[in-house]
């Protein structure tokens, strides 16, 4: 009898992997190679992620669609690559929502300081109609966004002193993201902002052309800054979410099973990648500690004194356009906190 059952478990077994490698093949795959760049090193949570993708999605089409991670801006700058989407020359990438600014104002309100009070209020806001809502008027201008993933909360490093408050940031040249809200926040703190490109930062810091510069603590460690940077304060200033894009020019070109396919392994990723991301946070100061990194944790008053100074740039996005997206994205913060 035992062997009877064994039997037919074994029988089922094969009758279920035979009917999903037929559905597979039922599919319509086409083999296609998916080159997609980040700014990242191999090695970095954003690597990855990518990997993790790469790898669900080969399963998940019988191996015919096959992406491939370019690391390290190897394919150019975060806006480079987007022109790249735009142009079709490129397939894929992930790069920072604060990027896409200057081809939709509006995303420019991820980057307003001090929005989320935690990870699970940005999901919710990310995930939901908000963040979706967003994220499709991309289309327009020839790219797919097709989910979020998890830069993290922002802190700063410099190496001219220890930032326990608002007034140790006088002077600073600050490395900020070329983001219009970046660099008036910074400003109002005092910091002297600098915007450059991520793929030209740790240059401009080994050479001394900036002081310091803002940027989540996995970021921090897998992009080596503890080599040209001594201090950290753990400010959490800003939430900053990842985008993965797709070239609209070349998903127009795709089957529906493939947009599927490719639609579902983006959202399997996402979940991937932001556990590995809070995972790698909690040890990443540590690492930053080990390495000789002076670790300052702002106070709460300090926190809100620099809440308070950031106000301006909420009034200035407002003013000039942004008012009904601020307006969006807070009634939707309060719907999730209730």
């Amino acid at each position: 009898m035992k062997k009877l059952v064994n039997a037919i478990a074994m029988a089922l077994a094969f009758t279920g992997t035979a009917g999903a490698l037929q559905a597979v093949h039922a599919a319509d795959y086409k083999p296609r190679i998916i080159r997609f760049g980040y700014g990242l090193a191999e090695d970095s949570n954003q690597g990855r992620a990518v990997k993790y993708f790469a790898d669900d999605l080969n399963k998940r089409t019988g191996g015919k669609l096959k992406a491939k991670g370019f690391a390290s801006a190897s394919l150019g700058s975060d806006t480079q690559m987007q022109n790249a989407l735009i142009g079709g020359a490129q397939e894929m990438t992930v790069v920072s929502t604060a990027t896409l600014v200057g081809i939709v104002k509006d995303f420019g309100v991820y980057d307003l300081p001090f929005l989320f009070a935690n990870e699970k209020e940005a999901d919710a806001v990310l995930d939901g109609p908000f963040g979706q809502k967003l994220a499709a008027k991309l289309q327009d201008k020839g790219l797919v966004g097709l989910v979020y993933w998890e830069n993290g909360f922002r802190n700063l490093t410099n190496t001219k002193r220890p930032v326990a408050k608002l007034e140790d940031l006088q002077g600073i040249k600050l490395r900020v993201m070329q983001n219009p809200v970046y660099i008036d926040m910074f400003n109002s703190f005092g910091a002297n902002a600098v915007p450059l490109p991520f793929s030209e930062l740790f240059t401009a810091l080994e050479t001394k052309t900036v002081d310091g510069q803002e940027n989540p603590v996995n970021t921090i460690q897998s992009s080596k800054f503890y080599e040209v940077q001594k201090y950290l304060s753990l400010t959490k200033h800003v939430y900053s979410p990842w985008i993965v894009l797709a070239s609209k020019k070349w998903w127009d070109g795709l089957s529906a099973d493939e947009k599927k396919a490719i639609q579902e392994s983006a959202a399997a990723s996402r979940d991937y990648e932001r556990k590995d991301s809070r995972e790698a946070a909690v040890k990443a100061v540590d690492f930053l500690k080990e390495k000789g990194m002076q670790v300052t944790v702002v106070s709460d008053a300090e926190l809100t004194r620099m809440r308070e100074k950031a106000k301006p740039a909420f009034d200035k996005f407002a003013a000039e356009g942004g008012a009904d997206v601020i307006k969006d994205l807070q009634a939707e913060i309060a719907k999730v906190r209730k």
